[in-house]
Parts: C-alpha cells; sequence; structure tokens
C-alpha cells in the first residue's frame, strides 16, 4: 500500500463527522426492521441485515454499535438501546461453551457498559457494575474452559471445529480472559483445580504466536514475515503441531486478509494489555521482556504483510493469495477495486486493520520508537482515509450496512454476487460495521485528547 505521510487526524474531522452522522440512522434503521427472534445479524443481502447459521457470534455487534455511538455522539438514546438489548438478549452468550467468540459477543456489550461506567460516562450504580462484572468473569471462564493441552505446556483455546482446530481469529477474543482476570476472578476446574485466567491468556497467545503466525523462518515452502494461517491443525493425542489450514481463506499457505486484521489488532491490543499489568503478576510467567518480545513480534509481523500486500489504499482483497487476484493487472499498485470481475475486496479486513496499525504506531511512539510508530499510524489513518469515502461509506439511508464490500466467506458461496457482477460486492457485515465504529471512536478520542480508548476501560 502507498502509505500517506501527510494525512493527520484533523484530516479525518469532517469525514468522522458524516460517519456518526450515517451510523446513528443505521442503526436505527437495523432496530426498525430486522427482528432479533429470528437470530443474529451477520451480513447484508440485497441492503437488509439477514441470519446465516454457522456459529452465533455476531449479536454482540448489533448492541455493541448502539453502545459506541452513545460513547461518539453522547446520545443517550442509543446507550438505552444497546443496554436494554444486552439485558434482553446477551444472556445466553455469556454462558455459551460452543464457540471461541466470548471477546467479540461479550467484551462488545457487558463490556462497553462496564468500560463507560469506569469512565464516568454513565452514571455509577453499584448493582448494575455488580451484573457486568458477573457477565464477563463467567465469559472469560467461560472461555477459558474450552481448552486443547498440548505437550511442553503449550495449549490453545480451541475454535468450534473442534479440539484440534486453533483459528487465528481467537487472538482477539482472548480479551475476555484478560477482563476476566483484572475483574480478580479465576476459573475453578475437576477437584476445585484454579485455572488462572492471565496463564491461559498468555498461553494461548503464545501457541498462537507460534504457530499461526509465521516469520520467514523456514517452516515451510511459503514462509514469510507476516504471512498467517487462518486454521492451525494440531494432533490432541500427542499435543504435536499438524499443518495450517483454512476455513475461510483460499488455503493454509495462503493468508485469509480477515484472519490477518485479527491477528494485527488481537496482538496489538495484547500488547497494550501487557503494558498495563504490574511486574509482580508477569514474574511468574517469565516476566515483561519475554512477553513483550512476543507480542511485539507478531505485531510486527502482521503489520509489516499487511502493508506490503494490500493494495494502493489500504484496502485489501479477500486473500493475498486469491486464485485470480493474478489477472488483476498491477493489483497491488492501485487502488483496489471492489467492481472487478476476478476477485472480492474485504472492507471488514481494512477497518479491523487500521485499528490494529494505529495501536502499534502509537505504542512505538511512547516507546521511544517515533519513526517506526509514524510508519505504522500514517498507515492506519490511510486504510481509515479510504474506507470513510465511497465507493466503501454507505451514503443510502435505505441500506443497512455502514461499510460496503464487506465479505463473510468465499469458498462457501454465501456472499451475494448481485447481477451483472462475477463477485460479491456492494454488502455489509455485522463486524465489519462494528469494528469501523470502532476504529471511528478510537481515532476521535486520540484527535480530541480524551481518555485513550482500550478494551479493558481505565
Amino acid at each position: 500500500m502507498n502509505i500517506n505521510d501527510s494525512l493527520t487526524l484533523k484530516d479525518l474531522k469532517k469525514a468522522l463527522e458524516g460517519f456518526w452522522a450515517l451510523s446513528g440512522q443505521k442503526i436505527l434503521r437495523i432496530e426498525q426492521e430486522f427482528d432479533p427472534a429470528s437470530g443474529a445479524p451477520v451480513f447484508t443481502r440485497d441492503g437488509k441485515y439477514t441470519v446465516q447459521g454457522w456459529t452465533d457470534w455476531t449479536q454482540g455487534f448489533q448492541f455493541g454499535s448502539a453502545l459506541l455511538q452513545f460513547d461518539a455522539t453522547g446520545d443517550t438514546d442509543f446507550l438505552e438501546l444497546g443496554r436494554s438489548k444486552t439485558m434482553q438478549f446477551m444472556a445466553p452468550h455469556v454462558t455459551h461453551f460452543g464457540v471461541h467468540d466470548h471477546g467479540f459477543n461479550n467484551i462488545s456489550t457487558y463490556g462497553n457498559l462496564l468500560r463507560l461506567m469506569d469512565e464516568g460516562r454513565i452514571e455509577e450504580n453499584r448493582w448494575e457494575r455488580a451484573f457486568y462484572e458477573l457477565a464477563l468473569q463467567c465469559s472469560g471462564a467461560v472461555q477459558a474452559k474450552r481448552w486443547t493441552h498440548l505437550k511442553d505446556g503449550e495449549g490453545y483455546i480451541y475454535s468450534f471445529n473442534g479440539p484440534h482446530s486453533l483459528f487465528i481469529d481467537t487472538i482477539r477474543t482472548i480479551r475476555s480472559l484478560a477482563v476476566a482476570h483484572r475483574l480478580g476472578h479465576t476459573a475453578k476446574d475437576e477437584n476445585d483445580v484454579t485455572v488462572s485466567l492471565l496463564e491461559r491468556l498468555f498461553t494461548h497467545t503464545l501457541t498462537t504466536a507460534k504457530y499461526a503466525v509465521y516469520y520467514g523462518e523456514g517452516r515451510d515452502s511459503y514462509d514469510e514475515w507476516g504471512r498467517v494461517a487462518h486454521e492451525s491443525i494440531f494432533n490432541v493425542n500427542d499435543g504435536n503441531f499438524r499443518c495450517p489450514n483454512s476455513q475461510q481463506g483460499f488455503s493454509g499457505f495462503t493468508t485469509w486478509t480477515r484472519g490477518l486484521a485479527w491477528a494485527i489488532l488481537g496482538f496489538a491490543e495484547e500488547l497494550e494489555f501487557l503494558a498495563s499489568l504490574d511486574d509482580d503478576e508477569l514474574i511468574p510467567f517469565g516476566g515483561r521482556e519475554k512477553w513483550e518480545k512476543i507480542f511485539l513480534k507478531a505485531t510486527r509481523a502482521t503489520c509489516d504483510f499487511y502493508i506490503i500486500h494490500t493494495p494502493a489504499d489500504g484496502i485489501p482483497y479477500w486473500d493475498t493469495g486469491a486464485p485470480n487476484l493474478h489477472n488483476i493487472p498491477e493489483a497491488l499498485q492501485k487502488p483496489a477495486d471492489p467492481f472487478n470481475p476476478y476477485e472480492p475486496v474485504d472492507s471488514s479486513a481494512a477497518v479491523i486493520s487500521a485499528q490494529g496499525l494505529l495501536r502499534l504506531g502509537y505504542y512505538l511512539k511512547k516507546k521511544g520508537h517515533p519513526k517506526d510508530g509514524s510508519t505504522y499510524w500514517q498507515a492506519g489513518l490511510t486504510v481509515l482515509d479510504s474506507a470513510f469515502r465511497e465507493p466503501y461509506i454507505s451514503k443510502d439511508e435505505e441500506h443497512h450496512g455502514l461499510i460496503l464490500h464487506s465479505l463473510y466467506h468465499r469458498p462457501k458461496g454465501w456472499d451475494q454476487i448481485h447481477g451483472g457482477q462475477k463477485v460479491p460486492c456492494g454488502e455489509a457485515t455485522m463486524w465489519g460495521d462494528y469494528h469501523a465504529r470502532e476504529a471511528a471512536l478510537y481515532v476521535q478520542r486520540v484527535m480530541k485528547g480524551e481518555t485513550y480508548y482500550t478494551f479493558w476501560g481505565k
């Protein structure tokens, strides 16, 4: 991608104002036109959000979007909407043992509400606080229970595919364990064995960084700095790694860009979370320097890969090894074309990655590395500058989606292909819209000098 080094936060101010106006309209339209009794909204078809059975991981984004809207604008109608819907619909997600998505559903709802109370944005209420805290403590413990032990003390939270499967997505959802740990919670297992949620977080992150991220160290013929495998397969009988795989990308040897995006943002946030912990907490796990090195290496590698393998405007195609990408002349040297006849773009990967790029840049600047920090920071601004413009921002008041040209599952063929088009385009996803709001809130808070936005709050 071509990083615009001259962009500033002020350059995005007008776009942010328009963004939040559109965002509020679309949240209310979805509330009016989508029936939550039918399930969770996943992606749009003909501009209207619809369900798609596979795994229940998007409802928190719907109600969390209203909470982010309140956070950004102060409009209490959205606070009441997000809070009431969380109470009405989200309890089953707290005790959902069948998914790896607790950091999506529950941090987006209960987590945002607790964060807002911590920041003084909503009125302090002892029992309301206890309600949010209990939900988040339970969520972290339930997520930690979904565990595969490997040899040499390694392990991971396994995906909905089963105990053999580690998804890269989970590096972002691991934050459910982080929040539960900060609330002083531990899990209890058979014979009253205490399970440290912080230890599980570190172990999962180490396993992900070791097996799902590549560093150009010769692990296979396609090993490249920052390549990411969507799924890592293990032999659960002996605890050995077997191979990379992909459910939603083209192959285990190419990089599905939304998986890359989860890695970029997930590792960047865990790097920030690490900085919030006391040294004494880290001593039993090898100390701060050990984990900072692991987290920083994975974050840098994945961010570098994104910058190298993304078109000029910062919007990626759905997989860096998509089989027909070679038919697009100079695909990476010019802006992505969502209407091309060969391969779809995925704007959701862009807005997720943007936040991670910005966070890494901010972190490095604070650590005394202004040059490197500026590179990642400007890359993040470049991505958002593209994503918050047409043809990606949706100004159609009838369309439920906020960020267009987002993709769910290309191999399964779920995404709508409109008449006259040969690949999916023109539709939105619930995670794309939610993470666009997160990224917008992040840059708005930095621009205004407000409390730095983290998933765990103060």
